[in-house]
Protein backbone atom coordinates (compact mmCIF):
# COMPACT_ATOMS: atom_id res chain seq x y z
CA UNK A 1 0.00 0.00 0.00
CA UNK A 2 1.53 3.53 -0.92
CA UNK A 3 -0.37 6.50 -0.79
CA UNK A 4 1.41 10.03 -2.71
CA UNK A 5 -0.27 13.28 -2.24
CA UNK A 6 0.22 16.01 -4.28
CA UNK A 7 -0.21 19.34 -4.41
CA UNK A 8 -0.22 20.60 -8.31
CA UNK A 9 -0.46 24.30 -9.67
CA UNK A 10 -0.92 24.77 -13.64
CA UNK A 11 0.65 27.54 -14.75
CA UNK A 12 1.09 29.65 -17.64
CA UNK A 13 4.34 32.12 -16.68
CA UNK A 14 6.40 29.31 -15.79
CA UNK A 15 7.19 26.97 -12.88
CA UNK A 16 9.73 28.58 -11.45
CA UNK A 17 7.62 31.82 -10.34
CA UNK A 18 5.44 29.00 -7.99
CA UNK A 19 8.30 28.44 -6.37
CA UNK A 20 9.28 31.52 -5.52
CA UNK A 21 5.84 32.29 -4.19
CA UNK A 22 5.75 29.55 -2.47
CA UNK A 23 9.04 29.37 -1.21
CA UNK A 24 9.57 25.89 -1.51
CA UNK A 25 10.54 23.62 -4.50
CA UNK A 26 8.61 21.29 -6.29
CA UNK A 27 9.05 17.80 -7.00
CA UNK A 28 8.25 17.97 -10.20
CA UNK A 29 8.26 20.66 -13.03
CA UNK A 30 7.13 21.64 -16.35
CA UNK A 31 6.84 24.51 -18.05
CA UNK A 32 3.16 24.70 -17.31
CA UNK A 33 2.61 22.81 -14.22
CA UNK A 34 4.17 22.77 -10.87
CA UNK A 35 3.73 19.61 -8.52
CA UNK A 36 5.00 19.06 -4.67
CA UNK A 37 4.53 15.17 -3.95
CA UNK A 38 4.65 13.41 -0.56
CA UNK A 39 4.93 9.57 -0.64
CA UNK A 40 3.49 7.66 2.15
CA UNK A 41 4.33 3.72 2.45
CA UNK A 42 1.92 1.35 4.14
CA UNK A 43 4.02 2.03 7.43
CA UNK A 44 4.80 6.11 7.68
CA UNK A 45 3.06 7.90 9.84
CA UNK A 46 -0.25 9.39 8.94
CA UNK A 47 0.15 12.62 6.39
CA UNK A 48 -2.28 15.25 6.81
CA UNK A 49 -1.92 15.97 3.09
CA UNK A 50 -5.35 18.55 2.89
CA UNK A 51 -3.92 20.86 6.03
CA UNK A 52 -0.03 21.13 4.48
CA UNK A 53 -0.83 21.93 1.20
CA UNK A 54 -3.55 24.23 2.08
CA UNK A 55 -1.37 25.84 4.55
CA UNK A 56 1.48 26.55 2.22
CA UNK A 57 -1.22 28.25 0.13
CA UNK A 58 -2.38 30.42 2.75
CA UNK A 59 -1.64 33.76 2.61
CA UNK A 60 -0.19 33.10 -0.94
CA UNK A 61 -3.95 33.13 -3.17
CA UNK A 62 -3.15 37.01 -3.80
CA UNK A 63 0.30 36.20 -4.64
CA UNK A 64 -0.48 33.53 -7.47
CA UNK A 65 -2.96 35.67 -8.76
CA UNK A 66 -0.93 38.13 -9.82
CA UNK A 67 1.56 35.82 -11.50
CA UNK A 68 -1.70 34.32 -13.32
CA UNK A 69 -2.96 31.35 -11.17
CA UNK A 70 -6.49 31.05 -10.64
CA UNK A 71 -8.00 29.15 -7.83
CA UNK A 72 -9.01 26.93 -10.29
CA UNK A 73 -5.51 25.92 -11.25
CA UNK A 74 -4.96 24.56 -8.00
CA UNK A 75 -5.43 20.99 -7.46
CA UNK A 76 -4.85 18.31 -4.81
CA UNK A 77 -4.19 14.87 -5.54
CA UNK A 78 -4.53 11.66 -3.35
CA UNK A 79 -3.09 8.59 -5.15
CA UNK A 80 -3.20 5.04 -3.77
CA UNK A 81 -2.16 2.24 -4.65
CA UNK A 82 -3.73 -0.60 -2.59
CA UNK A 83 -3.71 -4.87 -2.58
CA UNK A 84 -6.67 -5.26 -0.99
CA UNK A 85 -9.79 -2.94 -0.35
CA UNK A 86 -9.75 0.89 -1.24
CA UNK A 87 -11.08 2.49 1.57
CA UNK A 88 -10.63 6.05 2.90
CA UNK A 89 -11.85 9.10 4.94
CA UNK A 90 -11.77 12.58 5.33
CA UNK A 91 -12.62 14.70 8.30
CA UNK A 92 -15.05 17.60 8.23
CA UNK A 93 -12.99 20.21 9.05
CA UNK A 94 -10.52 18.81 6.22
CA UNK A 95 -13.68 18.49 3.44
CA UNK A 96 -14.87 22.24 4.80
CA UNK A 97 -11.13 23.46 4.71
CA UNK A 98 -10.87 22.72 1.33
CA UNK A 99 -14.11 23.42 0.19
CA UNK A 100 -13.93 27.24 1.65
CA UNK A 101 -10.24 27.20 -0.26
CA UNK A 102 -12.18 26.60 -3.78
CA UNK A 103 -9.71 23.81 -4.47
CA UNK A 104 -10.26 20.40 -6.14
CA UNK A 105 -9.68 17.15 -4.25
CA UNK A 106 -8.67 14.37 -7.01
CA UNK A 107 -8.67 10.90 -6.20
CA UNK A 108 -7.36 8.12 -7.95
CA UNK A 109 -6.83 4.74 -7.11
CA UNK A 110 -5.46 1.36 -8.37
CA UNK A 111 -4.94 -2.27 -7.23
CA UNK A 112 -1.04 -2.68 -6.97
Amino acid sequence: MKFIYRLTINCENGSSIISNVLGIDPSEKYDKEWIYEVIQHENDEYHDFINKFLDMLDGNYSKLQDVGVNIEDITIWMLYEYNQQCNMEFSPEQMKRIGDAGIALCISCWQA
